[in-house]
């Protein structure tokens, strides 16, 4: 296999895998299911492109094609995560709550109806600033290493 979509594919497994611990931390519940979670700390989409990037410049150097290629494609995918999906997630929340503040406001007493017969959207799609930055810094950790640990 290409060694940047290895590294790359293991930054995005183990940003997933770490979002379990911290959970926990944050929490204090072993919550499982964020192993395929979208949004959280680290940003795996972060992590992903960021060790592809560092991998590229590493080897073929900061001036190649290559390297600009996986560098813009990187501060999309970045900006993507936590500018456009979180505005996403935090508008989700708002439609989420939608019939119970409808009820409210029309002064109906909330009898929980919504909350077992409705699916509700989900919320948790984008990431915060720190969480990017940390998925970036997860993945240019890992590019790094494998470049320095990786066949010369």
């Amino acid at each position: 296999m290409n060694k940047g979509i290895g590294l790359s594919l293991s930054s995005i497994l183990l940003a997933q895998a770490l979002k379990i611990p911290i959970k926990k931390y944050q929490t204090g519940v072993w919550d499982v299911s964020m192993i395929g979670a979208s949004g959280g700390m680290p940003s795996s989409h972060s992590a992903g492109v960021s060790s592809l990037a560092a991998y590229v410049g590493l080897t073929k150097g900061v001036s190649s094609i290559e390297f600009g290629i996986a560098t813009v494609f990187g501060i999309i995918v970045m900006y993507d995560a936590q500018g456009i999906r979180r505005q996403t997630g935090e508008i989700t929340i708002k439609v989420n709550t939608l019939d119970e503040e409808i009820e409210k406001l029309a002064g109906l007493p909330d009898k929980g109806f919504h909350d077992l017969t409705e699916q509700k959207l989900k919320e948790m799609l984008g990431h915060q600033p720190a969480e990017v930055l940390a998925g970036a810094l997860l993945g240019v950790t890992i590019g790094l290493v494998g470049y320095l640990f990786g066949e010369k």
